[in-house]
């Protein structure tokens, strides 16, 4: 494969680690405010983009519109899915509750073959379909628009973190819930709200991704996969290690395929993976565990 094709694979990759990025970004989330890994996020992908694609096809909203609605929508699923059998599963083991999230993937999974069939569905392009020549690499504008809404969603995150109660009281419950408690924070108040910002992520990422590569009941598992890989590669429950780890993971899965085998690209990515976790296994960013002599 020619090199003058790197380009190209560049921008495809920092397109796709993007998202991944956001879905990861969902995982860190709800890591950080409870300890548990949420199997159910790439339905979050999965549900984000149908219901848009239902609220633009089926209803006749328009895309501006029916783009906030499915992430609110989404949202609000995830906050049930923490208010309902999460919440009140009788045993509070952190394995049960993996589980739990285990069993709703599967159900929305379910769900979303029974309303929406088996079909692959599709977004139109925010920008058009006219690709952008740059430096020998053709951009097409919804990748700008997914480069562009990742960094505002990152903007956003570090100035709700930093500058709001909300955003501190949601870090303090991640720090020290018990002391949270005592300062009068409400940790199922911060828990519900972790749900419903990862369900927003991972609607985001689906409806961007969609008007490039489509999607179907099933594409928010693997999509999912890569996200939380990404989450692992730049250190689990870091922000940045998300951000960084799910980039990395797009432009490594776009250059496996462009100067391997594309049949191979998913492989590749996960090899890679496996590789620095050998030699670094709390991630590329993540802080290594103390260790007590």
């Amino acid at each position: 494969m020619s090199l003058h094709l790197l380009p190209q694979f560049i921008v495809s990759g920092v397109t796709n680690g993007s998202v991944y990025a956001l879905i990861a970004l969902g995982f860190c989330l709800i890591q950080n405010a409870t300890g548990l890994v949420n199997f159910a996020q790439g339905d979050f992908v999965m549900l984000g983009a149908m219901i848009a694609v239902s609220l633009y096809q089926a209803w006749g909203l328009a895309l501006p519109i029916a783009f906030p609605l499915a992430v609110i929508s989404v949202a609000m699923i995830g906050m049930l899915l923490e208010r309902g059998p999460i919440r009140w599963s009788r045993n509070r083991d952190v394995l049960t509750l993996v589980m739990v999230t285990v069993g709703a993937s599967i159900s929305l999974r379910g769900a979303g073959m029974v309303i929406w069939g088996k079909g692959e569905r599709m977004l139109p392009a925010f920008g058009g379909d006219t690709p952008i020549l740059i430096q020998g690499a053709a951009i097409m504008p919804q990748t700008l628009w997914i480069l562009g809404i990742s960094c505002l969603v990152l903007s956003a995150l570090f100035i709700f973190y930093r500058f709001t109660l909300v955003g501190k009281a949601m870090r303090a419950v991640a720090d020290n819930p018990y002391g949270a408690r005592l300062i009068g924070i409400s940790e199922r108040r911060m828990v519900a709200l972790a749900f419903a910002m990862s369900g927003a992520m991972g609607a985001l990422a689906g409806i961007l991704i969609t008007p490039l590569t489509g999607m179907n009941y099933s594409a928010g598992l693997m999509l999912g996969l890569k996200g939380f890989a990404g989450a692992i590669l730049g250190g689990y429950g870091s922000t940045p290690g998300a951000v960084l780890g799910g980039l990395l993971l797009g432009v490594l899965e776009a250059l496996g395929a462009g100067f391997i085998s594309s049949a191979y690209k998913d492989a590749f990515a996960f090899l890679v993976l496996l590789a620095i976790l050998f030699v670094k296994p709390a991630g590329l960013f993540g802080a290594e565990p103390a260790k007590r002599l």
